[in-house]
């Protein structure tokens, strides 16, 4: 592992892991209103729903220690998105549950920085949090996601008509990954 920036709570070889903060707003709302990005989201987001996805990263971090923390850049401490564990309640026969996500600025795919970030995230699972078990969800169209997922060494659980998303008949038919750790 890098030496540790005392401003990050965690590093990998690129990339530094932190909770989010007020100023993040502008960079994760241009982010979350990208058509690109929210491919296979319902929509894009606004300015306000982003704030109210950053104020719940917060709170999510201040109750369990781990949310979708904010992702820098080492090289120029660039904020690019998100990578972490969130915590799932949706009804299902899996929740609750921890899973790992992401969302990064179209500018730094295809350099492996998803899959980078997943990685040290379930390092970080699994040492500083003790879980013994991640999931990852996506929509069955999101073959990009789905193939980060068997990168890190998820292997496929199941299908399943995800009952938040049930107004987008397309994006409703998701697939849940998971591993013990």
């Amino acid at each position: 592992m890098p030496s540790q920036d005392a401003s990050y709570l965690f590093s990998s070889d690129r990339l530094g892991f932190r909770p989010w903060q007020n100023d993040d707003l502008p960079g994760m709302a241009a982010i979350c209103a990208d058509e690109q990005v929210m491919e296979y989201f319902p929509r894009t987001l606004t300015k306000e729903e982003t704030w109210n996805f950053i104020e719940r990263m917060q709170v999510l971090y201040e109750e369990r220690q781990h949310c979708y923390f904010a992702v820098e850049l080492l090289e120029n401490r660039q904020l690019i998105g998100f990578i972490g564990l969130g915590y799932q309640t949706f009804e299902s026969t899996f929740t609750p549950m921890v899973d790992l996500g992401w969302r990064l600025k179209p500018e730094v795919w295809g350099r492996g920085l998803a899959t980078e970030g997943a990685r040290r995230c379930m390092i970080y699972a699994k040492i500083e949090l003790g879980l013994n078990h991640l999931y990852a969800i996506a929509p069955e169209l999101n073959l990009k996601s789905i193939k980060v997922m068997k990168k890190i060494g998820l292997q496929f659980n199941q299908e399943f008509l995800h009952p938040l998303l049930g107004e987008y008949k397309e994006l409703q038919r998701c697939v849940l990954y998971d591993k013990s750790i």
